[in-house]
Parts: C-alpha cells; structure tokens; sequence
C-alpha cells in the first residue's frame, strides 16, 4: 500500500496537493479518498446527483467522508446529466445503435463539470476511484494507461480525457486489485467494504432499456418488422430501440436456425435477423475520435483495438483516414462490431485514443 501511495504521485512527478474526491459512497472512491489523505493530499470530498434514486448513495458518501475527516460537497448535475449523458443515450438507440453512457458521462460530467467545481474550489486535482494509471512519457506528454488489474480495468471508458486534463487527474486505485482495495476498506472499518458493485447503467437498475425510454418520452417505440437477409418478411418487431446487434434472447422468432440481429435500419423500422457466422467482419470506421498518446496517426499504425468494454481486444491496423475518422482493420473477423460503441486503441498499456464507430 505504502508503494502505491507514493506511484500515482511519482509517476506523474507531482508532489501531494489540494485535491477533490469524486465520491459514491462506493468502496473504490472511498479507498482513493484515503490513500489520498495518506499520501498527503488536503482533501475534500464531493457527490454529483446525477438522478433520482441516488439517496442512500449520497447517505453513504458522506458517510465515508465523514469517517475520513474530510469536507463534503454534493453537487445537483442532474440537468447536465440529462441533457449529454440521457437524451444523447435515447437518441442514439433511436437511430439504432448502441449507446456508452459511460463514456458520455465521464466526458461532460465527472471530468467535466466536476473538475470545474474542483478549480473553483481552488483545489489542484481531481482523484476518483477508477482503475487506470496516468503517468508522462519523457517528453512531459501525459498517458492514459491499463490498470494493473486487467479484469477491472476501466482505461476504456476513459479515452476521451485530454492532456489538461490528465494533468489534474490521480488514480491512486491504478496499482491495485480490487481484492486488495476491498482489504484496505475492511482494514479501515469502513461499511461500504463488501458492499455490492452494481453492473447495471446507473440510471436503469433494472436493464429495461426500451420501457425507460419509453416511460421517459411518453412515447411507446414505433413497432417495425424483422427481415432476414433476402428481404423476407418474419414477423412484427418491437421497435428499434428494443434491439442491439448480436442480439439472440428475446426475439420470439422460430427458425430453423438460431436468430441474431445483425442489422438495425431506423430509418423504415427494420431489424435484418440472420445466422451467427453473418455477425462477423474485419473493418470499422470511426470518427468523434480522440488521441492522447500522439497528436495525430501518421500512416498504419499496429495496435490492438478494443470495440466494447468487455471485448479483449485483437491485432489490428489503424489509418487516420483525416481529423475526425479513423479506419480500422483487424487480422482476423471480430464479431458483433456495433455502431454506438466505442473502439479504443492500446500500444501495450497505453490508451492511444479512440473513437465513436459509425
């Protein structure tokens, strides 16, 4: 512990400063709190209320700053929240594709507003409790790196953080698993430290996506049809924003062969039902990209290329085809590549960028 206290200062060359906690009343942000605190940060702690249905959250948060000594701020981004992370996810399944809240969220909201309220606090940083490392290269650039625990790792959803940004960020959770943070909570007496992680998006605990989205408009999906790859007609769908590519559970269809939804057409409501081996392919665009480790990709540039959270990522080349869109080809056929998603480029441990794919 004491090795990690002192990294996520080393290998940014910073020495300790004032700093805000994004706070959950999870226990990563709780154990990022005090290993702040430890190392030698003067620290305050803050919540943003991003919807309804965060109160025993915001209890225990300040809860947890409470047992640390430190300050405590709650922060209503509820109307952000809603405007680039909620209107933007409806919209997105609308013109059926996938959404990344994640990402949105971590953009516009925690490394957005809230480190703005941190500036405005007159504090130096922001630290949360996500599993990435951020240190610099010997030309003072600063990188976004894998977590040492591949399995929680959350580089991915974090590619779109610039390089002042990265300036004000800490990880101190970057070196550590999440067994051994658990341990330090436990350590500690803290309550939160068997608390249950949810695996849900925050704002749909129960993962109806199409009855949020329709008891949040006030508008029932406009039903279409399934197709298969001929054209012919199978049946009624539910509407689009029901369906994701790769899709099998929940269709209602009896083939003579398993059905996967390879194509989602909002445009006439139309959702192409096919064979598995029809959902793999080689190529991507991307574009609403973002590079950290460079400035721009000069020429075919090897890399392996995640294309959704829990993908491991595979061999690929990636052209930067102009300023806004990136081409990427993989060795091999990946499956499922889905509109929505992000793919995001590694040079080992090191997050290249990213982007949205189209």
């Amino acid at each position: 512990m004491n090795e990690q206290i002192s990294n996520f200062n080393t290998y940014l060359q910073v020495s300790p400063s004032s700093a805000l906690i994004a706070m959950s009343g999870g226990v990563d942000s709780t154990v990022a709190a005090m290993l702040a605190l430890r190392g030698g940060y003067d620290c305050a702690g803050a919540m943003m209320l991003l919807h309804s249905g965060v109160a025993s959250a915001e209890q225990d948060a300040q809860a947890a700053a409470k047992n640390l000594g430190i300050p405590f701020h709650v922060f209503d981004f509820s109307e952000l929240f809603d405007e680039h992370v909620i209107k933007r996810f409806i919209g997105v399944y609308r013109n059926g594709r996938t959404p990344n809240p994640c990402v949105d969220c971590n953009k516009h909201l925690k490394f957005g507003a809230l480190m703005e309220k941190a500036l405005e606090l007159g504090k130096e940083c922001l630290i949360t409790g996500h599993y990435a490392r951020v240190n610099r290269d010997t030309g003072g650039r600063f990188l976004l790196r894998r977590a040492a625990d591949e399995l929680k790792d959350q580089s991915y959803v974090l590619y779109t953080l610039k390089q002042d940004q990265l300036s004000r960020i800490r990880f101190p959770l970057g070196g550590l698993t999440k067994q051994q943070v658990r341990g330090l909570a436990s350590g500690a007496g803290f309550d939160n430290a068997t608390k249950r992680e949810s695996q849900d998006i925050c704002f749909i605990p129960d993962g109806d996506y199409a009855g949020f989205i329709t008891n949040y408009t006030g508008e029932s999906p406009r039903k279409g049809r399934f197709i298969d790859t001929d054209g012919n007609d199978l049946g009624e769908n539910k509407g689009v924003v029901s369906y994701t590519i790769g899709q099998r559970r929940g269709l209602g269809l009896a083939l003579p062969y398993p059905p996967y939804v390879l194509d989602i057409r909002p445009e006439d409501g139309a959702v192409v039902i096919g064979r598995d081996e029809a959902l793999y392919s080689k190529t991507l665009n991307a574009k609403e990209i973002n590079l950290i480790s460079v400035d721009k990709i000069d020429g075919p540039l090897r890399a392996r290329v995640k294309i959704r959270y829990q993908h491991p990522g595979q061999p690929a080349t990636v052209r930067q085809t102009d300023e806004d869109t990136l081409y990427i080809e993989f060795d091999g056929p990946q499956r499922a590549i889905t509109k929505g998603q992000a793919a995001v480029i590694y040079d080992g441990d090191i997050v290249v960028g990213g982007g949205t794919i189209t």
